[in-house]
């Protein structure tokens, strides 16, 4: 059982002590957070808003580490309802314990803690933290993670001068509260208010750069419905990396990213000594939102000039185009030493093929969201320790088919079995006139094709087969569908969900148990000592060490 807060403080230190030393005999290093998450008063379009803050920041404050490190997270629910954070794009190997969403992890109830224990196993690249349940996203709660590569491997581009984060997404002026109470009464929500950069409105963030020098901006899409397009005034962006892949660096003017996306771009201050607009704008609405920070020379004495640069606005193909050009670099190492091309993923039989199409039903009265007919409802106890304690009648295996079935929508706590080490073709089927978002824990994968129209087999014989991005989370244009080869090398409860956080909240999700008859170490951690339990899990044991 969670433990209160001042016991809390003490067993984290007991905990900080005995990792110490596990570091000290020469295992990965540490480094330990303590996060107290509150609510505060924040402005970020100029009106009062209950926000979600943590150590009273927002956005969170960014955690910076190395490939394989561990991360020893304690969060605090100072909040009056149950918290949960949850790592996108952190692949939690063999540990989906920590994935930190409710069909793994039990929620943190009100004035108690939970201790997450991450590693970034094998991992490099950029993507952010979320609090998962309720809504709560739209209150912020959100901040970014770095993986840096080790010393050791080399990394495809020279050090920039600094290493700047942009977390951009569509805000709302209602609290989470309501907008919560609108989907819950089955209805859409209205069109956003505007458009936050790193928790600040237009002009309220500004990153100084030398001229002459080149400098990383990570962005991510944390937004809750909208597609963004971003650019820099007067300068030309190099892409390097996407989701800790690092990628064919192609220059480009303005770019695309979808709703739980990241990249990283390489920007060259070799304009006159001026300011410049940083624009955000939203793509494939009728309405568009802008929002601008400013990108300022320090040795400038001009304030920035002219309007912002236009961007595209609804323009599909030119946004299937640019997708498109994302390719894998095959000689870049990743977070290993060998180059990222030497794993031939287009050489691989796959095993099973699943066809997944998004729908949004009308069930019982009120508007829902579904994955091959199946509108997800959280059960009463979370999947992965009823799962572990062979609860009988949490979910059925079986209960998320693998192909669109035609039919209307039902509800369903929807479970897709696979096996370990099995080899995926999935297809992302998207009939309707917005552009869909999807991502999958624990998981990369490489993104073979992307068209529109129908998929069918024949499809097939247009995947790129050799340079592929590898990603988590990828979009699907409206009426079109995208193709995915996936290797299931990590055994446990992954979600799989939209990345709308209205289609997530109203059921566009289901749970991918990957699992292994061997019952190993080799595969899988045991259940943390420290799991919080509840539902029909309440009373059960855990383990002694």
């Amino acid at each position: 059982m969670p433990e209160d807060m001042g016991l809390g403080r003490l067993s984290a230190m007991v905990v900080a002590v005995v990792l110490l030393m596990k570091c000290i005999n020469g295992e990965d290093p540490y480094q330990f957070f303590t996060w107290n998450v509150t609510y505060g008063d924040i402005y970020p379009l100029g009106v009062k808003q209950q926000g979600i803050l943590i150590n009273g920041q927002f956005p969170g404050p960014q955690i910076t580490s190395v490939t394989n490190e561990n991360l020893i997270v304690s969060v605090f629910n100072s909040l009056n309802e149950p918290f949960l954070l949850s790592w996108n794009g952190v692949q939690q190997r063999r540990n989906s314990w920590q994935d930190g969403v409710y069909g793994t992890n039990c929620p943190i109830p009100p004035g108690k803690n939970f201790t997450y224990v991450l590693q970034v196993k094998d991992q490099i690249g950029s993507f952010f933290y979320f609090p998962s349940l309720a809504f709560h996203k739209a209150a912020g709660g959100y901040g970014s993670i770095r993986i840096y590569s080790r010393s050791v491997i080399p990394v495809p581009f020279p050090p920039p001068a600094a290493d700047y984060t942009i977390l951009a997404g569509d805000w709302f002026k209602q609290n989470h509260t309501d907008l919560r109470a609108i989907l819950d009464g089955g209805h859409d929500l209205p069109f956003p208010d505007g458009i936050l950069i790193n928790g600040r409105g237009s002009n309220g963030y500004t990153f100084t750069v030398d001229q002459g020098k080149t400098y990383r901006f990570r962005i991510s899409n944390v937004g809750l419905v909208t597609s963004l397009n971003f650019r820099i005034q007067g300068h030309k962006m190099l892409l390097v990396e996407v989701e800790g892949t690092h990628t064919l660096q192609n220059t480009y003017d303005s770019f695309d990213l979808h709703l739980g996306q990241s990249c990283s771009v390489l920007v060259t201050a070799d304009q006159p000594a001026r300011d410049y607009y940083i624009v955000f704008s939203t793509r494939f609405t009728s309405q568009v939102l802008t929002a601008t920070s400013l990108l300022h020379y320090s040795n400038s004495a001009v304030s920035v000039a002219g309007p912002p640069p236009g961007g595209p606005t609804t323009q599909i193909d030119w946004s299937l185009n640019q997708a498109r050009s994302i390719r894998q670099n095959l000689t870049a190492s990743g977070p290993r030493p060998n180059p990222q091309g030497s794993y031939h993923y287009g050489m691989v039989n796959t095993t099973r093929t699943i066809r997944l199409a998004n729908s949004a039903p009308v069930i019982n009265g009120k508007k829902r969201y579904a994955v091959n007919s199946v509108s997800f409802v959280p059960a009463d106890t979370p999947l992965k320790l009823a799962d572990y304690y062979n609860i009988q009648g949490v979910f059925s295996l079986g209960s998320m088919p693998d192909n669109p079935t035609g039919s209307g929508g039902y509800l369903q706590t929807s479970v897709m079995a696979a096996d370990f080490r099995a080899f995926f073709e999935v297809v992302f089927e998207n009939s309707e006139d917005t552009v869909q978002s999807w991502h999958i824990d624990g998981h990369i994968f490489f993104v073979v094709g992307m068209d529109g129209g129908q998929w069918s087999p024949a499809s097939r014989s247009n995947y790129n087969l050799r340079d592929g991005i590898s990603r988590c989370t990828v979009q699907v244009y409206p009426r079109s569908w995208t193709a995915l080869y996936m290797p299931l090398d990590n055994v446990g409860m992954w979600n799989v969900r939209s990345e709308n956080w209205a289609c997530q909240y109203l059921g566009q999700q289901f749970y991918l148990r990957v699992y292994s008859p061997a019952n190993s170490l080799r595969d899988e951690y045991p259940i943390p000592k420290n799991a919080l339990l509840c539902g029909r899990a309440s009373g059960r044991k855990t383990r002694p060490f």
